[in-house]
């Protein structure tokens, strides 16, 4: 069996009181073949002291402002050199000693291969197997996530437009994207902190546009008089909010929503 090589990618700002956690989650793997990429948005506290206290080279830190935890993923993917990626909070930890060992033999033959992750803030695990249905209400943890690199080529990258739920548009791109193969896998991934950034903020850029992005990307399964119910929808829903931004995308998406390509 090949052996895959995980990047372990965690943006971090002023994580002092976590960072030591979520690193020894991770050195402690059964599971040897990893790199660990902390990427700092320029911490004033002693995150990069206590990154740096390790003294591991499998570890790698940059320090530097960013404009947001998904240019921070966005910088760790192009930094990375593992096959698969996953992305944690400072301070989330992996939920077992053989988290990565019991993912490793799962992932051959995917593109994108999901499990659960463990917190009190939904009382117990969260959230099983989606369906497209499913991923339009609620979002997978990207925490449980582990990526094969190319899916970045097929899909792009985090889109830093949105604050805290740029990686729910990220999953509703490879979810129904042709020739991006995902699966569920039963395996308990993270142990999730509550008080992260999409629990604190609403990205309500990204709630107003969500129903459009959904169906720009199922458009072909729609007949014709349904795209234009759907505009008329959208476009008088941003309109009666006033959300300028919206507007303006829905327009120009308007052509490549009602053909075939």
């Amino acid at each position: 069996m090949h052996t895959p090589l995980f990047s372990i990618i965690i943006p971090s700002y002023n994580s002092g009181k976590t960072i030591r956690f979520c690193l020894e989650s991770i050195l402690k793997q059964t599971y040897p073949h990893f790199e660990i990429l902390v990427m700092d948005g320029g911490s004033t506290d002693e995150t990069v002291n206590i990154a740096r206290s390790y003294k591991d080279d499998r570890i790698r830190i940059y320090s530097e402002k960013d404009k947001g935890i998904y240019d921070a993923m966005n910088k760790g993917i192009k930094l990375s050199t593992g096959e698969w990626l996953i992305f944690l909070g400072s301070d989330d930890t992996l939920y077992a000693d053989t988290t990565l060992s019991s993912v490793a033999p799962l992932v051959e033959g995917y593109d994108v291969v999901y499990g659960n992750v463990y917190s009190t803030r939904f009382g117990g695990l969260y959230d099983g197997e989606f369906t497209g249905k499913k991923l339009l209400k609620t979002n997978i943890s990207h925490q449980a996530i582990f990526f094969n690199r190319d899916v970045f080529d097929k899909v792009g990258f985090f889109n830093t437009r949105y604050k805290s739920q740029g990686d729910w548009d990220h999953n509703l791109r490879w979810f129904y994207t042709k020739g991006v193969k995902h699966r569920f896998i039963d395996v308990t991934i993270t142990n999730f902190a509550d008080g992260g950034l999409s629990s604190r903020f609403q990205d309500a850029g990204f709630a107003t546009i969500r129903n459009w992005k959904y169906n720009m990307i199922i458009k072909n399964q729609l007949r014709f008089a349904d795209k234009l119910k759907v505009i008329t929808s959208e476009l008088t829903a941003a309109i009666k909010d006033k959300r300028r931004r919206n507007i303006l995308t829905i327009i120009s998406e308007i052509p490549r929503f009602l053909t075939s390509w």
